[in-house]
């Protein structure tokens, strides 16, 4: 196998045999590698004036990445932290390829040794009552898709749920108790199954008016985003 033919086929299976089948990565794990490759070959393409599928092992080489990092941060205005992300999907392609190649194992060794970049950590900060009050007061109560967004406002404040986690719940996901006293959402994410509220059940009973009145499946169908499902 040559070193032109190797490095598209080696990519290949890492994404469907590494990431997919052996380690099952999650669909954004999966999503960000794909996207730190794209720009990668991209940037490969205007640099060395070869095709994706000319592209050889050798090529990417310390000094290649070194520059093809430091593009992202100048160019495309990306974050130290957002480089790093980068970074290390490079470092996880070339440790499959230091397993599956071993002629290459020594270009590995060396792109393994590149260092993540320092930054300062922002602390993070945390919404005060009085602004969690006035962000659920800004949704309108008289319209839908007011009504729907403080449900969704309100449980993302209670339980912690991600953006990406609201946008894909569906009805199935949410397990209403005992007149709506408690609902528990199960949902596949870092944490199985959340609690709709520790501290009060306005969330469990919105949740349910949401989800349990004929408005909320005839309103699905206008919805915009294509995660939120009836």
């Amino acid at each position: 196998m040559t070193g032109i033919s190797q490095f598209p086929t080696l990519l290949e299976s890492f994404f469907m045999d590494r990431l997919m089948r052996q380690r099952q990565a999650s669909p954004h794990t999966i999503a960000s590698y794909r996207d730190t490759f794209r720009l990668l070959i991209q940037y490969a393409q205007q640099r060395l004036q070869k095709a994706p599928s000319q592209l050889s092992m050798p090529d990417l080489d310390t000094r290649f990445l070194g520059a093809f990092l430091d593009h992202l941060e100048q160019k495309r205005d990306n974050s130290a932290r957002s480089r790093n992300v980068r970074l290390a999907a490079i470092h996880s392609f070339f440790r499959y390829v230091s397993l599956h190649a071993p002629e290459y194992n020594a270009l590995a060794q060396r792109v393994l040794a590149m260092p993540s970049k320092r930054y300062v950590r922002r602390p993070i900060c945390f919404l005060t009552p009085v602004e969690i009050d006035a962000l659920l007061a800004a949704p309108d109560l008289d319209t839908w898709s007011g009504r729907r967004d403080r449900a969704l406002l309100l449980l993302a404040v209670q339980t912690g749920l991600r953006a990406a986690e609201l946008t894909g719940l569906r009805c199935e996901n949410v397990a209403l108790g005992t007149w709506c006293a408690r609902a528990v959402l199960r949902k596949r994410t870092q944490k199985p199954v959340h609690p709709a509220s520790q501290r009060d059940h306005s969330s469990a009973a919105q949740l349910a008016a949401r989800t349990s009145g004929a408005g909320f499946r005839s309103g699905v169908s206008n919805h915009t985003r294509s995660g939120v499902r009836s």
